[in-house]
């Protein structure tokens, strides 16, 4: 109460009305060590309901994570360790990043799917190096988004029964009542989709307590439901049961509401008992941590193979000549998707932590580990991740794997299904995850399936979100420096944009400038051979025609390969102006797609040649030709400018 009522903002309905859930999981049964948070064998906990963020914070605090009280009052205050929802790598016991409902759900199902392939990995017979669980909260606006239900039917397909989701059933949404919007019975909904299902009183804690320990010692091959049929804001009764409840409507209330809880009127009150008991808590779990620090020395003796491999997961060392294990392709053609598949394969090998998954389309998106094995309940340690058709859920399960951190985790969908996945990508930009987006038939070269599937907008739709790398190869060697590229990043996720069709390898450029070129962003493909003139800046399927136009015309003509804006502005000044001098304001940008993120590099007396509308269906050949993307056209608008 007095944290929201301090910060006049916030949610005070789930921090009250789920208080018993709270107490019994971590004043109880949850496993972790707040002096080591990131201890590897913690059970994590995720608050899907990220609304109700005043509810970890108060047990992160009394738990003895690195969570000041003086913290928790500044609840919501600029450049505090409590904003209004929960921040990973930012509060000290912040599993994940939610707000955005029913996404941490989904990313709860990554991090038990990443527990089950680290278990299958690293534990042998005689020593269980992992066999924590994964708890979620969640409530009925979680429940009502798609993205949930995509993850929790993975879930039970794949048996995670190391995952404990706990429902805040309070039957109260923002608006209305919850029975305005929904009437589903959601426990015989779960148990279709192969979960256990236990249903209590959230108010009661012997019940809950009995409902956790059940569903932590049954391995059944089942994920499992605890609904806790709560009252929301319960404790301040003008908004407890109700819709007001839900924010900080119970605010004024707060004062009459804690006298009639007996609590005095200090605020931010803790009692001795309280305090007596969590520094007890405390002692129990270091005690039981360094029984686990005992047995993890052993295993590290007895399987050195082992605990190196691990230690190269949790420290995601990627070697330093990881560029030249890649083979150099032959010259000739290749769709960058199929360049793609033979970049993976070597990479893979040298990151045996590097796992793939792709939304129901490997056949086409060609991002296969071979011999890697397929992730299911029969195997654990596959680095094949199959989600099915569930764009969204697969996100949201990629970033439960990085918040995990022993794998780099990659997924592949067509680039006009990336809209299905948004949400998703957005969280990992915003909390700086290292995830892969592999996304294929890049632009109106998808041909035949027309304007449906072909991405027009895509590629700039992604260049907006802050944080994220767009990276669009020109040729086969381009895209083995993407690869190697999105491996190397540490701060932030990496989008690369791949081509249905076959395009050309550009020979005539070193294969060492194109590979690193793409890791600066953008680069001189071809120099000019007299004093410059002109510059034709294209990335990905484009390149070739700039590079085309630019042989034929010759003389002043440079060449710039711009695969990645957001890499080529983290350059240092120096070198943009080296790639694109200002005193050349004679620019052409060509790129199958719209226009707008050119016109920065091309200034007010440049011109590009895209599309600003949607697409046709027809061969590829046709629709390149009827939007004027074609050697004619481009060679057309150099001269122009």
């Amino acid at each position: 109460m007095d944290g929201i009522a301090a910060a006049k903002s916030g949610h005070l309905g789930l921090p009250l009305g789920a208080a018993e859930v709270g107490a019994v999981l971590f004043g109880q049964e949850m496993s972790f060590n707040p002096a080591d948070s990131k201890w590897l064998n913690r059970d994590r906990f995720v608050l899907s309901a990220g609304h109700g963020s005043m509810f970890l914070y108060s047990w992160l605090h009394m738990t003895g994570y690195n969570l000041p009280l003086e913290e928790v009052k500044n609840f919501r205050q600029l450049n505090s360790l409590t904003p209004g929802h929960p921040e990973f790598a930012h509060t000290d016991g912040v599993e994940a990043t939610t707000g955005p409902l029913g996404t941490g759900v989904a990313n709860a199902v990554g991090m038990a799917a990443a527990a089950k392939m680290a278990a299958a990995n690293y534990n042998t017979p005689e020593h269980q190096l992992i066999d924590h669980h994964v708890f979620a909260l969640c409530g009925d606006g979680c429940l009502q988004e798609g993205v949930s239900f995509e993850a929790i039917a993975i879930a039970g397909h794949e048996g995670l029964d190391n995952f404990i989701l706990v429902y805040d059933s309070n039957k109260v949404t923002l608006d209305k009542m919850a029975d305005v919007t929904q009437s589903e019975d959601t426990g015989a909904r779960f148990k279709a989709m192969g979960w256990d299902v236990y249903d209590v009183d959230g108010h009661d804690m012997t019940q809950i307590t009995k409902a956790v320990k059940d569903a932590k010692s049954t391995d059944n091959g089942k994920p499992k439901l605890i609904i806790a049929n709560t009252i929301i804001a319960k404790g301040i009764d003008e908004v407890a049961g109700t819709c007001a409840g839900h924010g900080e409507a119970g605010v004024k209330f707060t004062k009459e509401s804690r006298a009639k809880l007996g609590l005095p009127e200090e605020l931010f009150y803790v009692s001795p008992d309280t305090k007596a008991f969590f520094a007890t808590r405390q002692a129990e779990q270091k005690s039981a941590y360094a029984k686990w620090q005992t047995m993890f020395s052993a295993w590290k003796a007895a399987n050195p193979e082992k605990a190196a491999s691990l230690d190269m997961a949790i420290k995601q060392k990627v070697p330093a000549d990881l560029l030249d294990r890649i083979p150099v392709f032959k010259p000739g053609k290749y769709a960058t998707r199929n360049a793609g598949s033979e970049v993976l394969q070597p990479l893979a090998t040298a990151l045996p932590y590097y796992i793939s998954g792709s939304a129901d389309l490997h056949g086409s998106t060609k991002n296969l580990i071979k011999n890697g094995g397929d992730f299911s309940k029969k195997n654990w340690s596959g680095r094949n991740m199959y989600y099915g058709i569930r764009e969204h859920g697969m996100g949201a399960m990629m970033n439960g794997f990085a918040y995990y951190g022993l794998n780099k985790i990659s997924g592949a969908t067509f680039l006009v299904f990336c809209d299905y996945l948004r949400g998703a990508v957005r969280v990992a930009a915003l909390t700086h995850l290292p995830v892969t987006y592999i996304l294929t038939h890049d632009s109106i070269g998808v041909g035949e399936d027309g304007p449906t599937h072909q991405p027009v907008e895509a590629v700039s739709a992604l260049r907006v979100i802050p944080n994220m790398d767009v990276i669009r190869p020109g040729d086969a060697e381009e895209t083995a420096g993407a690869f190697v590229q999105s491996v190397m990043r540490t701060d932030g996720p990496t989008a690369l944009i791949l081509s249905r069709q076959d395009i050309p390898t550009l020979d005539d450029i070193p294969v060492k400038t194109r590979r690193e070129g793409v890791m600066k962003g953008a680069y001189v493909a071809i120099k000019e051979t007299g004093p410059l003139e002109k510059i034709i800046i294209a990335s990905g399927s484009e390149l070739h025609l700039a590079y085309d136009v630019a042989k034929k015309l010759g003389g002043g003509i440079r060449v710039v390969s711009m695969p990645c804006m957001e890499i080529f502005e983290r350059q240092t000044a120096a070198y943009k102006e080296e790639v694109l001098p200002a005193s050349c304001v004679r620019r052409v940008a060509v790129e199958a797609g719209v226009t707008a993120h050119w016109w920065k590099y091309v200034g007010f007396q440049g011109k590009v040649l895209g599309t600003d509308k949607f697409g046709l269906s027809a061969p590829a050949n046709f629709v390149f030709d009827a939007f004027g993307i074609n050697p004619a056209g481009v060679e057309s608008l150099v001269n122009s400018v």
